[in-house]
């Protein structure tokens, strides 16, 4: 039985704000510096292209309603041409990529908190959608379903994901687990308008962490940051938005290992791109000591069941009969 062993990579940094083409270009000159290091595999953060609506915390819904209108007209679809050059990309670089897009729906208010797993050939193999926006977000997404709460086999290995807040949901992360899932990409926001006593990097390592360590897994942490591009576009709608936008421990990217514990030098606040050698194969000795999904559980007396069915808007039906008399 074959074990893989690669390198992976993780980027800390900021989109192009609200500019998909730009945003697009950024995350390929990563993937062309990743791959360039031996890379198979590359994290982005969440909604990278093309951008966080951090109004929804810092403006009241009124205010914000013409940043939504904003956010909405640079979203993305999956066929979209800006997207094919990132697909394009991965297959030329040989690399797995995920990341994170704002998706539009069909209807005008319909954008999905969307992570995006590409495979080496450059093919579009996932489509996850955050099942629930976290607090000031369910003013711009709608909610994903359970059709996304997927594993993905790869030639690097089993992939899931979640995005964000979704990495706390312990029977989201189970369900992930119990596909057979052994790299797992959270991706998150730098948010520093988060309560006082709340230090976001900390929180995002111990979400890490603790599903590294109760699935015996590696889980690859990307986050964004805030560009002072940013802050300057929403700047003359809340003239203090540096201020509030500018708290340190905001951040954290890096990778953990299966013990629970970070391998290498993590990204704190600082934007750049870091790498870790991931083996598979240590995943094995953790799981002799808790294997949640094997000889360290009781399934005839825990019963998990997941609503795996994409949700259907409308169902139409037809109950008119014709007879024909001949």
């Amino acid at each position: 039985m074959e074990f893989k062993k690669f390198k992976a990579a993780t980027v800390q940094t900021s989109p192009v704000f609200l500019n998909v083409e730009k945003t697009i270009d950024k995350a390929i000159t990563f993937v062309q510096e990743a791959a360039a290091n031996g890379a198979k595999l590359i994290a982005f953060p969440e909604v990278f292209v093309a951008g966080y609506p951090y109004w929804n915390w810092v403006m009241t819904p009124v205010q914000g309603s013409k940043w939504y209108e904003e956010l909405y007209k640079s979203s993305v679809t999956t066929e979209d041409a800006d997207m094919l050059g990132l697909y394009q990309a991965a297959k030329d670089n040989d690399i797995h990529i995920v990341i994170g897009v704002n998706e539009r729906g069909n209807s005008y208010g319909e954008i999905y908190n969307t992570n995006l797993i590409i495979d080496n050939n450059g093919n579009l193999i996932g489509i996850h959608r955050k099942l629930v926006p976290t607090w000031a977000e369910k003013l711009t997404w709608t909610s994903g379903d359970g059709s996304s709460l997927k594993v993905y086999d790869t030639e690097i290995g089993p992939i899931g994901t979640l995005a964000c807040g979704e990495n706390t949901n312990t029977l989201a992360r189970f369900t992930l687990l119990s596909q057979g899932e052994l790299i797992h990409i959270a991706n998150y926001i730098s948010l520093p308008v988060a309560p006082p006593d709340y230090n976001m990097a900390e929180a995002i390592k111990i979400r890490a962490a603790a599903h590294s360590f109760e699935g015996k897994l590696f889980t690859i942490v990307s986050c964004s940051t805030i560009s002072k591009e940013i802050m300057d576009a929403l700047k003359d709608d809340v003239p203090n938005i540096e201020e509030l936008l500018t708290r340190k421990n905001s951040a954290f990217s890096g990778f953990i290992g299966p013990n629970g514990a970070v391998i290498g030098e993590p990204l704190i606040d600082d934007e750049g791109i870091v790498y870790a050698d991931i083996d598979l194969a240590k995943c094995i000795q953790p799981k002799q000591m808790h294997d949640i999904l094997g000889h360290y559980n009781r399934f005839d007396i825990f019963d998990l069941r997941v609503n795996i069915a994409p949700t259907r808007k409308i169902t139409f039906i037809d109950n008119h009969e014709e007879f024909n008399k001949n």
